[in-house]
């Protein structure tokens, strides 16, 4: 899966630290009732409403390995709308468009 080169960084010089943190994400994820798929989807809602671009564009690449089809994961674009506006949408809508269109 692709990494951002300035993560691969932080890994390689802050390797306890980025060790904890995948630990922490793993722990959260087998919390709860919610499969992979959704997930990722929620992950990506989350990303969506922080307006990072790399967080979105992870969460998409994710989404379609946990089985989110480019209709679901461009549904949850779409209902991102009402809650954090249309140009925040219309952002992630690109970021996500960039990855569907690599795939």
């Amino acid at each position: 899966m692709y990494l951002p080169k300035t993560y691969e960084n932080f890994s390689d010089k802050f390797s306890e630290i980025i060790k904890d943190y995948q630990k922490l994400g793993k722990t959260c994820r087998e919390t709860g009732p919610l499969g992979p798929k959704y997930q990722d989807l929620v992950k990506l809602g989350i990303a969506i409403g922080a307006n990072s671009r790399g967080a979105v564009m992870s969460s998409v690449r994710k989404a379609l390995v946990s089985g989110s089809t480019p209709e679901e994961i461009t549904h949850a674009v779409l209902l991102s709308l009402t809650t954090t506006g249309f140009p925040n949408m219309i952002a992630a809508l690109g970021w996500v468009n960039e990855v569907l269109d690599q795939e």
